[in-house]
């Protein structure tokens, strides 16, 4: 990627995904176009360990999962206890209450399992763990269609800790609840000022997510609302319209100064660009990329939905977490499966060389709350 003198032609607005770099505006493409890059197909090969042919075999079985959810839940009724894409069989499996229902979800198109609870007895327990007042080591808790319970997860040397204790106790008691380690506490991806290209507020560098008409949307924790946001050269951008963090995690900033946007994740020159079409949302257990200023291109899969965070700063709520790494600097940037838009990364555990776990902010919660329309192709 060339820089150019002209900020306009950066990353800049675009939803350049994680890391603006010093990019120009990628070309439009046809919609005839592949639904996933060369660029996101060699990040999965890498990441997931698949060869060419299993990457695209995966990225089209994913998409179909993904249209089908909203008919096969229709189809499990009130017995519904979710629903999650299975990458060895690449089906959607869709878990229900009544037997009965499991020959209406087969007909759909999804294979069945049948559980003890269904999806909104599940949500209402760990509503109740949202109620609850979380101590630091505890990481997170979010409802797994596939256990059918809600998992608690604890910093494995915290799980001796007084406190600890005293809240899972609470927690089995809230209803179907299972209790997991993880390896460290999460935190957010926000960094000091460094080199490279991506947007700054005060000395922080954050990564852009994805572009809206009117700016782009990134990460709450880079900037409040009013706070001034530079390019990579240093030139203004515009300001946070809008912020939130705790509780959510999400901003969005205007653009003007002869920044535009453009409905890209840029590739930093290591892949290739990939073009925005929609924001439809992928089930557990698809595959996700991630593009962020300080570790680019990264893959791996979605783990859990609707997950509580608990970041010394507060809990946010509502997140999908993946199996995707991530390093300070990358907060805000873009995740993406295939071409539709999922969400801005908040923070996780871990980093790009020994592995980790990152959390995102759905993309379509933010496009509601602020009334914005996703920049697409």
């Amino acid at each position: 990627m060339v820089r150019t003198g002209l900020s306009a032609l950066l990353i800049i607005g675009t939803w350049a995904t994680a890391g603006l770099t010093q990019a120009a505006a990628a070309d439009p493409r046809s919609s005839a176009e592949p639904q996933a890059s060369a660029g996101i197909i060699t990040a999965m090969q890498r990441d997931l360990g698949l060869t060419k042919s299993q990457a695209e075999k995966r990225l089209t079985a994913e998409k179909a999962a993904t249209a089908l959810q909203g008919k096969a839940r229709s189809a499990a009724g009130a017995s519904f206890g979710g629903s999650w894409f299975d990458a060895d069989s690449g089906r959607l499996t869709v878990a229900v209450t009544d037997s009965a229902k499991a020959g209406a979800v087969r007909a759909a198109g999804a294979d069945a399992r049948v559980v003890d609870h269904t999806a909104r007895e599940l949500d209402a327990t760990k509503e109740r763990l949202d109620a609850l007042s979380a101590p630091s080591g505890v990481s997170s808790w979010h409802v797994d269609p596939r256990a059918n319970e809600v998992v608690v997860n604890v910093v494995a040397s915290e799980q001796g800790d007084n406190d600890v204790r005293a809240f899972v106790a609470k927690a089995r008691e809230a209803g179907p609840v299972t209790v997991k380690q993880t390896a460290e506490a999460p935190r957010t991806f926000a960094a000091g000022t460094v080199g490279g290209d991506p947007y700054y507020t005060g000395n922080v560098r954050c990564s852009i997510g994805f572009s809206v008409h009117g700016g782009f949307v990134t990460a709450g924790h880079c900037g409040q609302a009013g706070g001034a946001v530079r390019g990579w050269d240093g030139s203004a951008i515009g300001s946070f319209q809008g912020s939130s963090f705790p509780e959510n995690d999400y901003a969005w900033v205007n653009v003007g100064s002869g920044w535009w946007t453009v409905p890209v994740v840029l590739g930093w020159g290591t892949v290739s660009d990939q073009l925005v079409r929609g924001s439809n949302e992928a089930p557990i257990g698809a595959s996700i990329c991630r593009s962020g200023s300080t570790t680019h291109w990264h893959c791996g899969n979605v783990l859990a939905k609707n997950e509580t965070v608990n970041y010394s700063q507060g809990a946010v709520r509502q997140m999908t977490k993946t199996s995707v790494c991530a390093e300070p600097g990358d907060s805000g940037g873009s995740f993406i499966s295939g071409d539709q838009a999922q969400g801005v990364t908040s923070g996780g555990w871990g980093n790009c060389s020994g592995g980790g776990e990152t959390w995102h902010q759905p993309i379509n919660e933010i496009l509601n709350r602020y009334g914005l329309t996703l920049h697409t192709a």
